[in-house]
């Protein structure tokens, strides 16, 4: 069994072309920087900035965005190489394929199921919290047993919402691209209204400390189970703010970038790849880490970090209100459950596309590939995927959800870092339309920098992704391994 087989680049793009699995080729490099920026403004925005600030960080919580966001940067770089060179579905798990070999490959792909789909169901749950922050007080009040995966029966608005959605994406890209498109400039005229607004009540009295003085943990956030793994590994006491606090936002807000790299999973479907991925990627990019760190600058600028609720689940929303501005607090939840429904969108769209390659390829059952014949669409992995969201968004809390995406999201940057350097020694033949600069010191960065992130995640998060990877290596081996178009091809040929 050779599981560090790789499937050549040509052979890649060449699979887009049979009729059955070829998509749809309708997105420009606008389309793609507008999924991009529409996917990353979420719930990082939305949400996490106040958990993060009150938790972690305090007014330093900029210094947290700007830290992922440099991540983030080092890892778009390495992407929009591979994106530009290898215009194929899938984005890590196609790159690793053509590079480090099947089980690596496979690796990727089932660690971005977990970030795509988690990462979706995360962003239902945030939807739900704004909509109840919204709907509080009217006739339209929804009861507490029905928004809530923790404290109640079922979170029913993150359900409702995510069937919806994958019905947009069965209907076709185009479609969802146009949809995109209105609401992230609604999600852009929020983001400028807390900025403007927020302001003109900025206390330059709250950014004292601007980086809070370091503070043991409490007793209930100690043990292995809730401390960062580096204070577990070095024996180091659990801490909240400090330097130490804003690594450990930023590994947390760093949930707030997910999503640039589901615009290397459209490649297959945009004219002239090798010139607009790159583009939507880095653009987008740019663009939501200024806007991300404006905004934590507003936000903790208006209400001091000790104030802010940590559980709230509409912290920006909670800022107005702190200042009296209550309609501004309204219409930002109304933008934001606008704007949460387009990342949950586009990062069910990303699942589907990486289901979608490995189907193709035989790593998952085949017909799973099958492609709609109006829409163009692979609509019955959209189908599983939108149930499987549903379910989670239901019965699971958010801050369970944004951590495995976080991790699951660390480690596939991780991965491409690697295979951009590896296939640059390998296939240095390979027309490339976006060359990285000074590809080794940034892959390196990259990997460490990701690295440093993930060991700053809690004990929990990451016994749950070593749960979930096991169980990929055993789906592997029972199926895939023998079931992929290359295992059949070495069976036939005797090898």
């Amino acid at each position: 069994m050779n599981v560090l087989r790789t499937k050549s680049v040509e052979r890649s793009i060449a699979d887009t072309e049979e009729p059955e699995h070829q998509l749809k080729k309708n997105l420009t490099a606008v389309d793609l920087t507008v999924f991009g920026v529409g996917v990353i403004i979420g719930a990082g925005i939305f949400v996490l900035t106040g958990t993060v600030a009150a938790s972690n960080s305090g007014p330093a919580i900029a210094l947290s965005f700007a830290i992922a966001g440099v991540a983030c940067a080092l890892a778009a770089l390495c992407y929009a190489e591979f994106a530009s060179t290898v215009p194929v579905a899938g984005s890590a798990y196609t790159f690793s394929y053509a590079t480090v070999g099947e089980l690596v490959a496979w690796t990727i792909g089932w660690d971005l199921v977990l970030e795509f789909t988690v990462g979706s169901a995360a962003l239902a749950t945030s939807f739900s919290g704004y909509l109840v922050s919204l709907l509080e007080g009217t006739a339209f009040a929804i009861p507490s047993q029905l928004t809530s995966a923790s404290d109640g029966v079922v979170n029913l608005p993150a359900v409702i919402i995510s069937l919806l959605v994958m019905g947009v994406l069965i209907g076709g890209i185009k479609l969802s691209s146009r949809i995109n498109q209105v609401v992230v400039a609604i999600k852009l005229a929020v983001v400028a209204i807390v900025i403007i607004a927020g302001i003109g009540y900025i206390s330059a009295s709250n950014y004292s400390p601007f980086i809070p003085p370091s503070q043991p943990a409490s007793e209930a956030e100690g043990g292995f189970w809730h401390t960062p793994l580096i204070s577990s590994i070095f024996g180091l006491d659990p801490a909240v703010y400090g330097v130490a606090g804003v690594v450990a936002g930023a590994s947390i807000v760093f949930f707030a970038f997910i999503g640039f790299d589901v615009v290397a999973t459209t490649a297959e479907e945009t004219v002239n790849p090798q010139r607009n991925v790159p583009i939507g990627i880095l653009s987008s990019l740019a663009i939501v880490t200024g806007l991300y760190i404006a905004v934590s600058l507003v936000i903790t600028g208006m209400q001091s970090y000790e104030d802010i609720d940590p559980e709230s689940a509409a912290p920006l929303s909670d800022a107005f209100e702190a200042v009296g501005q209550g309609w501004i607090a309204d219409l930002i939840g109304i933008g934001a459950c606008i704007g949460l429904t387009v990342v949950v969108m586009i990062l069910m769209m990303g699942q589907t596309r990486v289901a979608f390659a490995m189907s193709r390829d035989g790593l998952l059952p085949k017909g799973l590939a099958k492609v709609h014949p109006k829409f163009g669409t692979p609509y019955r992995i959209t189908m599983i995927t939108g149930v499987a969201v549903a379910l989670m968004s239901g019965f699971v809390p958010f801050q369970t959800l944004g951590e495995l995406v976080n991790i699951g999201t660390l480690f596939a940057f991780i991965l491409v870092s690697i295979g951009v350097v590896i296939l640059r020694r390998t296939r240095p033949d390979l027309p490339r339309a976006f060359r990285t600069p000074a590809v080794t010191v940034v892959a390196s960065l990259s990997v460490l920098l990701c690295g440093y992130l993930m060991l700053n995640l809690t004990g929990e998060t990451w016994v749950r992704f070593a749960v979930w990877m096991a169980i990929g290596f055993v789906v592997y081996f029972a199926y895939g391994s023998r079931r992929s178009n290359l295992a059949v091809e070495a069976a036939a040929a005797g090898k």
